[in-house]
């Protein structure tokens, strides 16, 4: 029985805490709210605040939503009823049935990419769980794009400073209207005689060794003397490099290991 009560609290305290949550939501542009008065069939609507922030409700017309939380809504429908002399002590019960104004984007390297809703505080990391988690492609750094004030400003965030146990990395709280791009990984390429050739991310500090050991190793005709890497410079203009084991692989790299004939 203990135990049943106990769930039974969270439960009401869950319920709770979304009540409080929905309440403090602004309403806005393409929101549809569906509008109730007690004893009043006649007046329950479902509508669509528009571009202006306003909606149209039976009897007292144009009524101006935009901005307000659904409480606040329902008080100035409710005060509008009255004071127009048409009903007496309206309950004005007001549910927004589909939130569309209070959402953000979520664009580039997640499994599900879209439009996600703001209901309440989010963090970043809340948002991308909402988006299916990163893809295999995708870079720890992460771009957010944020309008404050009329000003827009690009942050780039790194996901793994977030994720470290110290949790000093920054994980911002989003607002509605914010958009969320995740980059594609940088790469590099490897092709000749390796075990397995092909695209693959690069990690930051990797070395040319380390890429060959990505790449499964050289074949049994490859030789460790002849691995070369083409790279382009800022101009564009590809150079063929000689390089050690302990260099450095660069974004875009293409590392060529030759045919060993002794």
């Amino acid at each position: 029985m203990k135990k049943i009560m106990v769930s039974l609290c969270a439960m009401a305290l869950l319920a709770f805490g979304a009540i409080a949550q929905a309440q403090d939501i602004q309403l806005g542009a393409g929101d549809m709210l569906k509008i109730d008065v007690y004893g009043n069939p006649d007046l329950s609507v479902e509508t669509r605040v528009s571009d202006q922030g306003t909606i149209s409700y039976p009897l007292v017309g144009e009524v101006k939503v935009g901005g307000m939380s659904p409480m606040e809504a329902e008080k100035k429908i409710a005060s509008l009823l009255e004071s127009g002399g048409f009903i007496r002590k309206p309950h004005v019960n007001l549910v927004v049935t589909q939130m569309q104004s209070q959402q953000l984007s979520v664009l580039g390297q997640v499994n599900k990419p879209g439009r996600f809703p703001v209901d309440g505080k989010r963090s970043l990391t809340d948002i991308l769980a909402m988006a299916g988690g990163l893809n295999e492609d995708a870079d720890d750094r992460i771009t957010l794009v944020r309008t404050r004030d009329g000003k827009t400003t690009r942050e780039q965030i790194n996901l793994a400073d977030i994720m470290q146990a110290d949790g000093n990395g920054s994980n911002p709280d989003l607002l509605p209207g914010d958009v969320i791009y995740v980059s594609r990984a940088p790469r590099f390429y490897i092709y000749g005689e390796v075990q397995k050739p092909g695209s693959y991310r690069l990690e930051p500090g990797m070395s040319i060794l380390q890429a060959l050991s990505v790449g499964g190793g050289l074949s049994p005709r490859g030789t460790e003397r002849g691995v070369r890497v083409k790279r382009r410079d800022e101009n564009g203009v590809m150079h063929i490099l000689e390089v050690k084991h302990e260099d450095r692989v660069q974004v875009n790299d293409v590392i060529y290991v030759k045919e060993s004939f002794f």
